[in-house]
Protein backbone atom coordinates (compact mmCIF):
# COMPACT_ATOMS: atom_id res chain seq x y z
CA UNK A 1 0.00 0.00 0.00
CA UNK A 2 1.31 3.41 -1.02
CA UNK A 3 1.96 5.84 1.93
CA UNK A 4 -0.50 7.89 0.09
CA UNK A 5 -3.37 5.21 1.01
CA UNK A 6 -2.49 5.29 4.76
CA UNK A 7 -4.84 7.04 7.33
CA UNK A 8 -3.33 10.28 6.99
CA UNK A 9 -2.61 10.57 11.20
CA UNK A 10 -0.28 7.25 10.41
CA UNK A 11 1.86 9.09 7.28
CA UNK A 12 5.11 10.22 8.09
CA UNK A 13 5.32 13.98 6.95
CA UNK A 14 1.55 13.94 8.99
CA UNK A 15 2.96 12.52 11.62
CA UNK A 16 5.96 14.77 11.57
CA UNK A 17 4.30 17.96 11.78
CA UNK A 18 1.27 17.09 14.10
CA UNK A 19 3.27 15.32 16.97
CA UNK A 20 6.94 16.49 16.07
CA UNK A 21 10.41 14.71 14.70
CA UNK A 22 10.40 12.56 18.32
CA UNK A 23 7.52 10.75 17.50
CA UNK A 24 8.74 9.11 14.53
CA UNK A 25 10.46 6.06 14.28
CA UNK A 26 13.96 5.43 12.30
CA UNK A 27 12.12 3.69 9.45
CA UNK A 28 9.61 6.56 9.03
CA UNK A 29 12.09 9.85 10.04
CA UNK A 30 14.60 7.82 7.34
CA UNK A 31 11.39 7.51 4.81
CA UNK A 32 11.07 11.38 5.16
CA UNK A 33 14.54 11.97 3.86
CA UNK A 34 14.08 9.01 1.13
CA UNK A 35 10.83 10.41 -0.23
CA UNK A 36 9.65 7.63 -2.75
CA UNK A 37 10.36 4.23 -2.30
CA UNK A 38 10.77 1.74 -5.31
CA UNK A 39 8.73 -0.52 -7.21
CA UNK A 40 6.55 -2.92 -4.83
CA UNK A 41 7.89 -1.09 -1.67
CA UNK A 42 6.87 2.15 -0.12
CA UNK A 43 9.49 4.78 1.29
CA UNK A 44 8.85 3.31 4.95
CA UNK A 45 9.35 -0.45 3.52
CA UNK A 46 12.75 0.94 1.70
CA UNK A 47 13.63 2.62 4.77
CA UNK A 48 13.43 -0.77 6.72
CA UNK A 49 14.97 -3.01 4.67
CA UNK A 50 18.33 -0.37 5.16
CA UNK A 51 17.90 -0.48 8.38
CA UNK A 52 17.95 -3.82 8.28
CA UNK A 53 20.67 -4.63 5.84
CA UNK A 54 23.03 -2.29 7.63
CA UNK A 55 22.11 -2.93 11.40
CA UNK A 56 21.05 0.25 12.59
CA UNK A 57 20.88 4.34 11.55
CA UNK A 58 23.93 4.73 12.80
CA UNK A 59 25.84 2.12 10.16
CA UNK A 60 23.70 3.07 7.69
CA UNK A 61 25.17 6.67 8.19
CA UNK A 62 28.58 5.28 8.23
CA UNK A 63 28.56 3.30 5.75
CA UNK A 64 30.78 3.83 2.37
CA UNK A 65 29.97 5.27 -0.46
CA UNK A 66 29.74 2.07 -2.49
CA UNK A 67 28.24 -0.17 -0.28
CA UNK A 68 24.86 2.59 0.32
CA UNK A 69 25.02 2.88 -3.62
CA UNK A 70 24.47 -0.93 -4.15
CA UNK A 71 21.33 -0.74 -2.80
CA UNK A 72 18.36 -1.10 -5.49
CA UNK A 73 17.34 2.60 -5.55
CA UNK A 74 19.68 4.64 -3.66
CA UNK A 75 23.15 5.80 -5.58
CA UNK A 76 25.64 8.37 -4.99
CA UNK A 77 23.31 11.20 -5.05
CA UNK A 78 21.21 10.00 -2.65
CA UNK A 79 24.21 9.45 -0.50
CA UNK A 80 25.76 12.62 -1.08
CA UNK A 81 22.30 13.83 0.66
CA UNK A 82 22.72 11.64 3.52
CA UNK A 83 26.46 12.84 3.98
CA UNK A 84 25.34 16.52 3.73
CA UNK A 85 22.41 16.15 6.78
CA UNK A 86 25.13 14.56 8.64
CA UNK A 87 27.24 17.61 7.71
CA UNK A 88 24.63 20.12 8.91
CA UNK A 89 24.06 18.22 12.38
CA UNK A 90 27.58 18.48 13.00
CA UNK A 91 27.75 22.23 11.87
CA UNK A 92 24.93 22.92 14.43
CA UNK A 93 25.93 21.48 16.99
CA UNK A 94 29.60 23.22 16.84
CA UNK A 95 27.44 26.44 16.42
CA UNK A 96 25.71 25.28 20.08
CA UNK A 97 28.96 25.13 21.62
CA UNK A 98 30.44 27.93 20.40
CA UNK A 99 27.83 29.82 21.56
CA UNK A 100 27.74 29.43 24.83
CA UNK A 101 29.60 27.54 28.22
CA UNK A 102 30.27 23.53 26.84
CA UNK A 103 28.81 22.77 29.97
CA UNK A 104 25.72 24.11 29.42
CA UNK A 105 24.81 21.84 27.27
CA UNK A 106 27.36 18.87 27.74
CA UNK A 107 25.38 16.56 25.68
CA UNK A 108 25.99 18.97 22.37
CA UNK A 109 29.33 18.04 22.64
CA UNK A 110 28.76 13.89 23.40
CA UNK A 111 26.57 14.16 20.03
CA UNK A 112 29.59 16.11 18.40
CA UNK A 113 31.80 13.42 19.23
CA UNK A 114 29.29 10.79 17.95
CA UNK A 115 28.77 12.36 14.91
CA UNK A 116 32.10 13.26 14.18
CA UNK A 117 34.67 10.52 15.48
CA UNK A 118 31.76 7.47 16.56
CA UNK A 119 31.70 5.34 13.33
CA UNK A 120 35.12 6.14 12.63
CA UNK A 121 36.70 2.68 11.67
CA UNK A 122 40.37 3.53 12.41
CA UNK A 123 41.64 5.61 15.71
CA UNK A 124 41.38 9.18 15.93
CA UNK A 125 42.40 11.72 18.53
CA UNK A 126 40.93 14.73 18.78
CA UNK A 127 41.41 18.32 20.72
CA UNK A 128 38.50 21.09 21.32
CA UNK A 129 40.07 23.79 21.86
CA UNK A 130 38.21 26.68 24.65
CA UNK A 131 37.93 30.23 25.44
CA UNK A 132 38.10 31.22 28.55
CA UNK A 133 34.30 30.95 28.91
CA UNK A 134 34.59 27.53 27.64
CA UNK A 135 33.02 28.32 24.13
CA UNK A 136 34.35 26.40 21.50
CA UNK A 137 37.34 27.81 19.56
CA UNK A 138 37.94 24.86 16.71
CA UNK A 139 37.86 21.00 17.19
CA UNK A 140 41.28 19.50 15.85
CA UNK A 141 42.09 16.21 14.28
CA UNK A 142 45.52 15.53 15.59
CA UNK A 143 46.28 12.41 15.19
CA UNK A 144 45.04 9.23 13.51
CA UNK A 145 45.46 5.53 13.80
CA UNK A 146 45.71 3.32 17.13
CA UNK A 147 46.87 5.21 19.85
CA UNK A 148 49.52 2.41 20.49
CA UNK A 149 50.87 2.44 17.09
CA UNK A 150 50.71 6.18 16.61
CA UNK A 151 51.89 8.18 19.19
CA UNK A 152 49.85 11.23 20.60
CA UNK A 153 52.74 14.11 21.84
CA UNK A 154 51.93 15.95 24.14
CA UNK A 155 54.04 18.77 22.77
CA UNK A 156 52.33 18.83 19.28
CA UNK A 157 48.97 18.87 21.34
CA UNK A 158 50.66 21.68 23.80
CA UNK A 159 51.68 23.86 20.76
CA UNK A 160 47.79 23.52 19.24
CA UNK A 161 46.66 25.00 22.18
CA UNK A 162 48.94 27.74 22.25
CA UNK A 163 48.38 28.77 18.72
CA UNK A 164 44.45 28.85 18.76
CA UNK A 165 45.29 30.90 22.17
CA UNK A 166 42.90 27.99 24.40
CA UNK A 167 42.53 28.47 27.90
CA UNK A 168 41.48 24.66 27.90
CA UNK A 169 40.86 21.79 26.07
CA UNK A 170 38.43 19.03 25.77
CA UNK A 171 40.29 15.54 24.76
CA UNK A 172 38.58 12.77 22.58
CA UNK A 173 39.63 9.86 20.80
CA UNK A 174 37.70 6.65 19.46
CA UNK A 175 37.31 2.95 20.14
CA UNK A 176 36.28 1.42 16.82
CA UNK A 177 36.20 -1.97 18.39
CA UNK A 178 33.15 -0.64 20.77
CA UNK A 179 34.55 -0.79 23.94
CA UNK A 180 34.14 2.58 25.99
CA UNK A 181 36.15 1.26 28.76
CA UNK A 182 40.00 3.32 29.00
CA UNK A 183 42.74 1.19 29.30
CA UNK A 184 45.64 2.00 31.15
CA UNK A 185 47.40 3.33 27.94
CA UNK A 186 44.26 5.47 27.88
CA UNK A 187 44.75 6.42 31.62
CA UNK A 188 48.96 7.29 31.21
CA UNK A 189 48.24 9.49 28.20
CA UNK A 190 45.75 11.45 29.87
CA UNK A 191 47.90 12.27 32.74
CA UNK A 192 50.98 12.90 30.85
CA UNK A 193 49.15 15.48 28.42
CA UNK A 194 46.99 17.28 31.53
CA UNK A 195 50.84 17.72 32.74
CA UNK A 196 52.16 19.19 29.98
CA UNK A 197 48.91 21.65 29.77
CA UNK A 198 49.43 22.45 32.94
CA UNK A 199 52.77 24.03 32.45
CA UNK A 200 51.13 26.38 30.30
CA UNK A 201 48.03 27.37 32.32
CA UNK A 202 45.68 25.63 29.63
CA UNK A 203 42.89 23.68 31.85
CA UNK A 204 42.22 20.07 31.12
CA UNK A 205 38.71 19.75 31.42
CA UNK A 206 37.61 16.28 30.43
CA UNK A 207 38.61 13.45 27.82
CA UNK A 208 36.16 11.41 26.28
CA UNK A 209 36.21 7.46 24.54
CA UNK A 210 33.52 7.61 22.24
CA UNK A 211 32.11 4.73 20.43
CA UNK A 212 29.44 4.87 17.50
CA UNK A 213 26.50 2.92 20.03
CA UNK A 214 27.29 3.93 23.40
CA UNK A 215 27.39 7.50 26.04
CA UNK A 216 30.65 9.06 25.38
CA UNK A 217 32.60 7.80 28.55
CA UNK A 218 33.88 10.93 30.44
CA UNK A 219 36.90 10.63 32.33
CA UNK A 220 36.18 13.12 34.76
CA UNK A 221 32.75 11.69 35.30
CA UNK A 222 35.04 8.64 36.40
CA UNK A 223 37.38 10.64 38.53
CA UNK A 224 40.39 9.78 36.21
CA UNK A 225 41.44 13.38 35.43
Amino acid sequence: MAITDWPEHERPREKLLGRGPAALSDAELLALFLRVGVRGKSAVDLARELLERFGSLTRLCAAPADDFAAVPGMGLAKYAQLQAVMELARRALSEEMAARDVFDSPSAVRDWLRLRIGSLPHEVFCVLLLDARNRLIEAVELFRGTLTQTSVYPREVVKLALSRNAAAVILAHNHPSGACEPSGADELLTRNLKQALDLVDVRTLDHFIVTAHARPLSFAERGLL
